[in-house]
Parts: C-alpha cells; sequence; structure tokens
C-alpha cells in the first residue's frame, strides 16, 4: 500500500473509532414509571400549603456525558391523574375551574436545549434544560434547573440514570385563574425521575 493509502485507510479507522466512542457517550432512555415522581405545593389564604402529585406519567430522553448539549429530554403527564388526597377536591381539579382535563388530559414538557451551570454546586451538577411546557392549553418556554443525581445498574441488572429539579411555575400564566388569591398563583413544582437504558447496553426495557 502506498504512503496515500496508508494515511487513507488510517483516517478511515480514526473516523471510525471516533463515530463509535460518540455513540457510546449518548444513550436512550425510557422513564421508570415506579420511580418517577410529580409534586407539587400551593398556598391555601395564605394559612397552609396544600401538596399533591400526578400519579401517571411518560416520558423518555436521550443523554450525553461527554456532551450534555446534545441530550434531550420529553415528559408527559396525564392530568386526570391528579392525587391530593381528597376526592372533592380532585374532581374540582380535573373540571374547568383548574386544569379541565377532559378538554386539555395532557401536561407536556419537550426540551429545546441542554446546558450544564459553569460551576457544579456543592451536591453536583447541574443543567439548565430548556423547553416548551404546553398546560392547559398553553404552550411557554420555561427552563428547569436538572440535577443529575447518579447512574449505573440496579440490583436486577438494568442499567439507570436518575435527575431531580425544583422550580416554581404561575398557574395564571396557564390560564388558571380560578380562585385567585385565595388559592395561591405560585405552585412549587418538584420533579425526580429515573431512565431505563435502551438497547443491548441497557438490558431492555423491562422496569428492573
Amino acid at each position: 500500500m502506498n504512503c496515500f493509502g496508508t494515511r487513507f485507510a488510517a483516517c478511515l479507522t480514526l473516523g471510525a473509532v471516533l463515530l463509535t466512542t460518540n455513540a457510546a457517550h449518548s444513550a436512550q432512555y425510557a422513564l421508570d414509571k415506579s420511580h418517577t415522581s410529580i409534586l407539587f405545593g400551593i398556598s391555601h389564604l395564605g394559612y397552609s400549603y396544600t401538596y399533591g402529585r400526578f400519579n401517571d406519567a411518560e416520558g423518555k430522553f436521550t443523554w450525553d456525558n461527554a456532551n450534555p448539549a446534545a441530550s434531550s429530554f420529553q415528559l408527559l403527564i396525564k392530568t386526570a391523574s391528579i392525587d391530593s388526597n381528597d376526592k372533592a377536591r380532585d374532581d374540582h381539579l380535573r373540571n374547568a375551574d383548574f386544569f379541565n382535563a377532559s378538554q386539555f388530559p395532557h401536561i407536556t414538557f419537550v426540551s429545546t436545549k441542554v446546558e450544564a451551570l459553569p460551576q457544579p454546586g456543592p451536591s453536583g451538577q447541574t443543567h439548565n434544560v430548556t423547553g416548551n411546557l404546553t398546560m392547559h392549553g398553553v404552550t411557554k418556554q420555561i427552563v428547569l434547573p436538572l440535577k443529575k443525581l447518579g447512574e449505573g445498574k440496579g440490583p436486577f441488572g438494568k442499567y439507570r440514570t436518575g435527575f431531580s429539579c425544583q422550580t416554581t411555575l404561575k398557574r395564571s400564566e396557564f390560564g388558571m385563574t380560578n380562585m385567585l388569591p385565595n388559592i395561591g398563583d405560585e405552585v412549587a413544582v418538584t420533579i425526580s425521575f429515573e431512565g431505563l437504558r435502551q438497547g443491548a447496553d441497557g438490558s431492555g426495557s423491562a422496569k428492573r
């Protein structure tokens, strides 16, 4: 093989290595519903806070440890799954006074940008995840401070990665103004979730 042929073969080999390396960094994950929590808290008359959760959500994400900017997140929450530990209140929250679950059955978030904050915090690296949140028929761009908590194999061999975030939303910005100001406008939101890595390296999508 001449000199040009040798260098060309070397370039092909290097390119293959780089493609393989990049592919290895990026992984697809399916949301593990049994290890996902979506919680909220809101003021009642200024006297107390009422807390609740959404019990049914699904989603997926791509995570790239070497290049977080190449990552992406999608989340779908079923509005009717709201649970504040009071059936009458939950029925009210599902009706047209609030979430109007029959007309708007889903709350969705689709990311458009992921960027790591310049300096890791004392408990780890936080990433600002910008995306479109659609709720009650209104879509707004928001930024979620998403903290990676860890990754590795669970006790049953499935490879998983987990995150958490805390933020606040104003329900009035999504057209939910009923019972203001007695029921607060600002809603504290906490989300924590794990994803199960897909494909041969993650041993599939089973829950364990």
